[in-house]
């Protein structure tokens, strides 16, 4: 399961990368046309999407025990979504062994800052910025 696991959110983060980088050579992330952003549907998936984000940051709030991990994760997930989400996944799932059990990565906590998701915010941040 855990090698399973690894290779799905691998699959996921190229993925994310591979279309956004897509899209991003396609049109500015800003330019969405006003049909698009008022779309009833639209909205409803953004509302989704977000709603997601913060269901998987409660995971992360528990997992993380410093109030600066967990600011720097918020940020990097607001902003980056999937990416950063797949990003997390891939830290803890690379962070275990095969010889633990599975419930170890639902349920250690991480003690310090954690550089990952400082770095993720700040390239999120960058990212908007730019654009």
């Amino acid at each position: 399961m855990l090698l399973f696991l690894r290779a799905l959110f691998i699959v996921i983060i190229g993925s994310m990368l591979c279309v956004t980088s897509w899209a991003s050579t396609q049109c500015p992330m800003f330019s969405i046309p006003r049909e698009v952003y008022a779309h009833p549907w639209f909205i409803a998936t953004l509302f989704d999407t977000y709603w997601g984000f913060i269901t998987f940051f409660v995971w992360v709030c528990y997992k993380q025990t410093t109030l600066l991990a967990r600011l720097a994760w918020f940020v990097a997930i607001m902003v980056l979504g999937n990416i950063a989400m797949s990003a997390y996944c891939l830290s803890e799932l690379f962070g275990i062994s095969r010889e633990v059990p599975l419930t170890t990565l639902f349920t250690v906590r991480r003690n310090g800052p954690g550089v990952l998701g400082f770095i993720l915010a700040a390239l999120g941040i960058a990212v908007l910025a730019l654009a």
